[in-house]
């Protein structure tokens, strides 16, 4: 493939000047000249030009830098994806400043230098290409999590993205509620990338994994000699938020005290960094989301019920997987090929008894779970369709949460914590949903004590 060459656009009324800068770069780039406005606009029409160098001085009055700002300013509508340099004779500081207003990216003098001269246009080349990689970036993120992209068709699927369509555009605070592994921040990223702040940071927090004691300070940041061990400043989540979009996954594991802080942020958007005494302004947009029974947290008075309200202003349910029986195909086999690329390995599609069998298993642990799984299998499958015997033993005959079965050691033996692990998994997910998600009578049917049931919620994400 022939690699591409930039193009430069050269704007100069003096013929020996404009063929001087083309030598310069005709061994490097495709260059065209033009000696004027309309001759440039004409070229702008039929090239795709990255730079453009435009002479500050053109005629009718080559005393003034007006017909130079003009062509300026019409080439920047003609292309405004083109960098444009400015030249002039004469080094005013007040051209220069003017053609910054008018949107140059750079500006030098003549006479030419031609070591300054291609210096300059090839680091405009390299800022342009710069811009274009990450407006790409940007482009194939916004295009990932664009909510039409979220993977499914079932009625439950359907209904959470005309929510997300109905509230992206708004800059109301959300609450994501779901069990664990349903794609919380997913769905919050794409909230966020469908709104009027896609252009600004999306910042994620999961309040569980931080240590009880660094939980303020990765919130609101802290000043230098803060506590010991601070030799700097450092910035909170709220500030890298700013203008953007803020996350803060698992809120009900907060304590008291971050949860009265945080209130008061949410009400002013204003705070102050630990150990400082300047009170900072914040533009932030809210998304939180909490796989507990808040409710419950708020009557047994866990949680402040002020910020539950502050929070819960638009409420969002994910499903879980079970209740998406037909989009467990879609998913499965969506893992299935990216991991197969990303493992350089053959592209492998699931049986009828493979999908069958993945359609009746419960998913306690939601996507995620199922997420793994296809990793594993991409690997480990025998052929390129993929068989009930690839599966793991546990999916050979699914049993959904409730029913009856007896347990059994296969010949090449079991791994006696996870099997445990399982277990125990299983009662409390049976136990919640009977009760409908509400801990404290979950706790009851299983004869544990609070604090049991908090800490094995915890343990296994619900």
């Amino acid at each position: 493939m022939i690699p591409h060459k930039n193009c430069i656009l050269i704007i100069e009324d003096d013929l020996y000047i404009r063929r001087q800068v083309a030598r310069e770069f005709l061994d490097v780039y495709d260059v065209l000249e033009a000696d004027g406005k309309a001759p440039a606009l004409e070229a702008l029409e039929s090239h795709d030009v990255d730079v453009v160098l435009v002479d500050m001085h053109l005629p009718p009055d080559t005393d003034s830098i007006e017909e130079g700002l003009q062509t300026l300013q019409a080439v920047r509508k003609a292309s405004p994806g083109a960098l444009v340099l400015a030249m002039s004779g004469d080094g005013d500081r007040d051209t220069c400043l003017k053609a910054a207003e008018m949107g140059a990216y750079d500006f030098f003098t003549k006479p030419i230098d031609a070591r300054e001269l291609r210096i300059i246009v090839k680091r405009a080349l390299e800022r342009l290409q710069m811009d274009r990689d990450i407006a790409r970036l940007q482009s194939e993120i916004e295009r990932r999590y664009d909510f039409r992209s979220l993977v499914g068709t079932s009625p439950p699927m359907d209904s959470l993205k005309a929510a997300i369509q109905r509230v992206a555009e708004s800059s109301a605070t959300v609450m994501l509620r779901g069990e664990s592994g349903t794609g919380k921040e997913l769905v919050a990223r794409a909230i966020h990338f469908n709104s009027p702040r896609r252009k600004e940071s999306f910042v994620a927090v999961n309040c569980s994994a931080l240590p009880e004691n660094l939980v303020e300070d990765e919130l609101f940041g802290h000043e230098k000699g803060a506590f010991t061990g601070a030799d700097r400043r450092r910035e909170g989540r709220f500030e890298l938020a700013h203008r953007g979009t803020l996350f803060l996954d698992e809120i009900g594991t907060l304590t008291s005290a971050v949860q009265a802080k945080l209130l008061r942020v949410l009400e002013s958007r204003r705070f102050e960094r630990l150990g400082g005494k300047e009170t900072l302004s914040v533009d932030i947009r809210l998304i939180a989301a909490t796989n507990q029974d808040l409710e419950e947290d708020v009557a047994a008075k866990r949680f402040r019920q002020d910020l539950y309200y502050r929070m819960n202003v638009v409420r969002l349910d994910l499903p879980p997987l079970r209740d998406r029986g037909s989009d467990i195909g879609l998913l499965a086999n969506q893992f299935l090929e990216r991991f197969c690329k990303a493992n350089n390995v053959a592209q492998r599609k699931l049986s009828a008894g493979a999908l069958t069998s993945l359609q009746s298993y419960a998913w306690p642990g939601n996507v995620r779970e199922l997420e793994h799984l296809m990793e594993s299998v991409s690997l480990m499958a025998e052929g390129e369709l993929v068989q009930l015997e690839d599966l793991p033993s546990h999916l050979h005959r699914p049993q959904l949460p409730g029913a009856p079965s007896t347990p059994s050691i296969p010949q090449e033996g079991i791994l006696w914590e996870r099997q445990i692990e399982g277990f125990e998994r299983g009662l409390l997910e049976m136990a919640l949903k009977k009760t409908g998600g509400k801990k404290s009578e979950a706790a009851v049917l299983l004869g544990l004590k609070r604090d049991q049931m908090k800490y094995l919620c915890r343990k296994y994400g619900l």
